[in-house]
């Protein structure tokens, strides 16, 4: 299953489960299990432990007493509570029950059953009656908890499979046109791919790297290394240099030389002009023996983006679409 198809899956699901909240289908107990294998399915790992814990209940130490990592998801669930505390250099103390759902449920149902059966004391009435709101106030806590984390997931999805969409539009547009101009590249995004999947960090570096070499395959295929150009820049001469290694600038002397939109050949080439510096900042890391590069999946996510972008916006300028890409970026 790829990515795409994951996306679509973890999507079909959410909206499942937000029915399931919203009309009451199911238990919250069967929700929350069903919820902590979207959260996983989604990276939400926080999430995860305590839609776990929220379906089993939250586990407490020997004496009783939350563990900080345990009382981090109670927060996180929003069961934690103020209460005053003149004692309490806040003036207020935080104390919450993890009791699990299918406890809160069946608690619930015995005593809406024993406010509804009445008491000929008064006082007992009015006993019962408000332990049956406070359940269920704590009981609707927790469905607004679910139904919150969902929703949240729902829209990350939903932004996620249209940003793949748009994606996937740009890739194809690319993958046709680089095979014509720079055969070779064709692979080397394959292999990009295949890194991106990975979940070892030095893979993701490859990928990055991968990202350079594509980009200079495409400086030397549309404009190969030549003698240095000396333009005026102010009071005096400057020279761009346009040698082996001078991949970018000899990018954006591409084109500078064959697009009459000037916005476009700003915003280009600043892409161009970060893109290169920072990869070549990565390159040099890499070959002084640093593995770990690249912090993040996301950041290699970025720098692939990145790269298509660039290169689908020279391609389009290689078959004389210079002006259209200069509204485009307008």
């Amino acid at each position: 299953m790829n990515s795409k198809e994951k996306t679509q899956a973890n999507l079909e699901l959410c909206e499942s489960l937000l029915d399931e909240v919203e009309m009451a289908f199911s238990s919250l107990s069967q929700i929350a299990l069903k919820a902590n294998r979207l959260a996983r399915q989604t990276g939400q790992f926080e999430h995860m432990q305590a839609l776990q814990y929220e379906a089993s209940g939250y586990p407490t130490t020997l004496s009783g007493k939350y563990s900080s990592e345990v009382w981090k998801l109670i927060k996180l669930a929003g069961r934690a509570k103020q209460y005053k505390n003149e004692e309490s250099p806040n003036g207020f103390v935080e104390r919450a029950k993890g009791d699990a759902l299918d406890q809160m449920e069946i608690e619930l149902e015995i005593l809406e059953k024993r406010a509804r059966e009445g008491s000929p004391n008064p006082s007992e009435r009015k006993a019962r009656m408000s332990d049956w709101r406070e359940a269920s106030t704590r009981l609707a806590s927790r469905r607004l908890f679910l139904h919150t984390f969902l929703s949240n997931t729902y829209f990350e999805l939903k932004f996620s499979s249209v940003a793949q969409d748009i994606f996937d539009r740009i890739r194809e547009r690319v993958d046709e046109s680089i095979g014509y101009v720079v055969p070779e590249s064709i692979m080397k995004f394959s292999a990009v791919y295949e890194n991106l999947a990975s979940e070892n960090n030095e893979d993701w570096s490859n990928a990055v790297h991968s990202c350079r070499r594509i980009l200079q395959d495409t400086a030397d295929s549309l404009y190969p290394a030549r003698e240095d150009k000396i333009i005026e820049s102010g009071s005096k001469p400057k020279t761009i240099k346009l040698g082996p290694d001078n991949y970018i600038n000899r990018l954006i002397a591409y084109i500078e030389e064959n697009s009459d939109s000037e916005r476009f050949q700003h915003i280009v080439g600043s892409h161009l002009s970060y893109m290169g510096e920072r990869l070549d900042a990565i390159f040099r890391a890499a070959q002084k023996g640093s593995h770990d590069v690249i912090s993040s999946q996301d950041e290699a996510d970025r720098y692939v983006v990145y790269t298509y972008l660039v290169v689908g916006d020279i391609l389009k300028l290689k078959h004389g679409q210079a002006t259209e890409i200069g509204g485009e970026h307008g």
